[in-house]
């Protein structure tokens, strides 16, 4: 009896140990920019992505860039304060949506303009991103506000 125990957890323990196994190569051939939740306009600027690539980019909109089109389409360019990303939208904009406050958006880099497909809404008028404020402040353009807590 006590030999089936112990067969028995050395099972568990082996099956256990193959599935860590597994996730961790899992983990280790995925592509360095998996757990990336947006990139900067810096950062695309210098590197820009393939017009296939879809991903997110976040920052501030500039002031005075927003540009209305007919209909849904508008246009508006983002900053970090290195690099700036024009940006071309159609759709429904978040109600919240203006120019100096933070945005991300998903879409493809296509001949120098950002063509998003969807512009994430915020939370409130005071929610900017941690990693959107993370990247202003190694750029030095963060301006801190008395809602810094509503950020985390």
């Amino acid at each position: 009896m006590r030999g089936l125990k112990k067969q028995r957890r050395i099972q568990i323990l082996s099956l256990l140990g193959a599935c860590l196994a597994g996730v961790l190569m899992l983990l280790y051939f995925l592509p360095d920019d998996a757990f990336q939740f947006f990139r900067s306009p810096s950062e695309v600027a210098a590197a820009p992505p393939g017009p296939a690539e879809l991903f997110r980019m976040g920052g501030l909109v500039e002031d005075g860039s927003v540009v209305r089109g007919q209909g849904t389409q508008v246009s508006f360019v983002v900053t970090d304060g290195g690099a700036s990303v024009p940006v071309t939208f159609d759709g429904i904009l978040p109600d919240l949506f203006e120019e100096g406050q933070g945005m991300v958006g998903q879409g493809r880099y296509i001949n120098g303009t950002f063509e998003a497909v969807e512009i994430l809404a915020k939370h409130d008028e005071t929610y900017m991103p941690k990693e959107v404020i993370e990247a202003l402040k190694e750029q030095g353009v963060y301006k801190a506000s008395g809602a810094d807590a509503a950020t985390n």
